[in-house]
């Protein structure tokens, strides 16, 4: 089925967002590994995970719609250097998602492209819970202090 150029445009600039959020993902991942904060290590890789069931979605439906997937194009990958500084970088990266699927929910009902416009409400709903996980992790460590919500991180 041949699909809007335009609407095949916004989706191939929102695989950029989730690709490049994988990799920001599965750096602080890995970094909170190193550091031995494994509930956080885990909860990144999730997210990361995710994200690239986001990705594989998108791809499917760039496909279907007789476009032509890009992957090698990243957006910019912001890496904490420290569990505060992550925690910002993918508030930032998720509220950024959010309002690009807003915007792309809106032009997928206006080009009529109903079955796309619901994969994409389906992984907003997604980017809404991964940012409420981040905002709940601030909040415990604007109420802990970072150091005793490190504690509750390890092992």
């Amino acid at each position: 089925m041949k699909g809007n150029s335009k609407l095949i445009d916004v989706l191939n600039s929102l695989l950029a967002d989730e690709l490049s959020a994988i990799n920001q993902y599965i750096v602080h991942s890995e970094m909170c590994a190193n550091w031995g904060y494994e509930k956080l290590h885990g909860g990144f890789e999730k997210r990361a995970i995710d994200e690239m069931k986001h990705a594989e979605k998108l791809i499917a439906r760039i496909i279907f719609l007789e476009g032509t997937p890009i992957v090698s194009k990243l957006k910019d990958i912001h890496i904490g250097s420290d569990v505060s500084k992550q925690l910002g970088h993918d508030h930032d990266s998720e509220q950024g998602a959010i309002e690009a699927y807003n915007a792309a929910i809106v032009l997928a009902g206006e080009v009529k492209d109903f079955a796309t416009r619901e994969i994409l409400e389906d992984i907003l709903s997604d980017e809404d819970r991964h940012i409420d996980k981040i905002e709940e992790l601030q909040d415990q460590i604007s109420h802990m202090t970072l150091p005793i919500f490190l504690t509750t991180q390890v092992g």
